[in-house]
């Protein structure tokens, strides 16, 4: 009986002891925070970096993985008022990571699981910046200086993040304007497109106007050549014709009687002796 007694002592007494020790490893991607719950060191030196495998008892302890790899945070839509009053959405998204070594820092202020400081801390501090900068824009500027709001907000946001130890990688607003505003750019991108359209239809019906007309001019000349060609042809056929012909003519109607009596141009008649011999 003394033996059982013994035995159970001693299997309470290890069963207390693993009780009391657990053990959990930190991933190399992330940073280990031991926390001590209770006694004489709880407060604001209660919080240890640990790395690799960490022995804790978790009766009075725990231990925290913070990542501190990048990771891309997609917030949800809020609406900020322009400077003017109109109201945008923005939807943010942002690539995000702990400052290597500030795991500690960052739990010793918020004490809360990484998840959590991220998703309720820090979208505070997101949804402020947008607050702020938005403010300072009209709505018109906003359209025709959209780049710049988007640089000045980053870099803001860029600032304010690094106070809390996190490093702001890239990050999208997600920035979309009044539906009135949407449907009035809607609209103006439909007229410049139609514009745009009309324009390169009047162009190609001048384009093939003008090509007709080429078309046109280059016949006419090459007509009014092959014209011009021609009656200089018939010009020259004509004069080195003519005498030929006159004779041809004369000779047609002659009757062969060769005269005997010819006038020497001057009024005078004459006998052609010489036709008379013959």
């Amino acid at each position: 009986m003394k033996r059982i007694k013994i035995v159970l002592l001693l299997g309470a007494i290890m069963w207390i002891a693993m009780a009391m020790s657990s053990c959990t490893r930190i991933d190399a991607a992330c940073e280990g925070i031991k926390v001590n719950l209770y006694g004489s060191d709880k407060g604001v030196d209660d919080v240890v970096l640990v790395t690799g495998m960490v022995w804790f008892n978790p009766l009075t302890e725990e231990v925290y993985e913070y990542p501190t790899y990048v990771q891309m945070v997609d917030y949800e839509p809020f609406e900020i008022n322009a400077k003017d009053g109109s109201k945008f959405v923005v939807d943010p998204t942002i690539n995000i990571n702990p400052i290597a070594g500030k795991a500690a820092t960052i739990f010793k202020k918020y004490r809360k699981p990484l998840d959590e400081v991220i998703h309720d801390v820090l979208r505070t501090h997101i949804v402020n910046a947008y607050r702020i900068k938005l403010n300072s824009y009209t709505t018109d500027e906003l359209v025709s200086k959209r780049e710049e709001f988007e640089r000045v907000t980053e870099d803001y946001l860029r600032e304010v993040l690094a106070k809390e130890n996190f490093e702001l990688g890239e990050m999208t607003s997600g920035l979309k304007y009044p539906a009135t505003l949407e449907a009035s750019i809607t609209a103006k991108n439909q007229a410049v497109q139609e514009a745009l359209r009309i324009e390169n239809e009047v162009a190609a019906i001048e384009a093939e106007a003008k090509k007709r007309i080429a078309e046109a001019n280059g016949e006419a000349t090459a007509l009014k050549i092959k014209a011009d060609g021609e009656a200089y042809y018939n010009r020259t056929v004509s004069a080195s014709l003519s005498n030929t012909l006159v004779q041809m003519k004369a000779l047609e109607k002659w009757n062969g009687v060769v005269p005997l009596v010819t006038t020497n141009g001057n009024g005078g008649v004459f006998l052609d002796l010489n036709k008379i011999i013959k």
